[in-house]
């Protein structure tokens, strides 16, 4: 597992090309999946914290899209 893009750095077309065929994925197995494999993300990302928009994420027969509160 690898982080290839975020929100700021993704076209429009790149990301109606990853988002087709999205179904919903669960995020707490995301959180901790991203926590045993990418630990330096998951704090950066402070996904320990609250996340209003959990029920966003999708993932794809070939990306997990996380769908979280950015903190800055």
């Amino acid at each position: 597992m690898y982080l290839e893009t975020d929100c700021t750095s993704i076209g429009i077309e790149r990301w109606n090309e990853l988002m087709k065929g999205a179904r919903k994925a669960s995020y707490p197995r995301l959180v901790r999946k991203i926590r045993r494999e990418l630990p330096k993300l998951y704090t950066a990302l402070s996904l320990d914290a609250y996340n209003p928009w959990c029920g966003q994420c999708r993932q794809t027969r070939t990306h997990y899209i996380l769908v979280h509160s950015a903190k800055e």
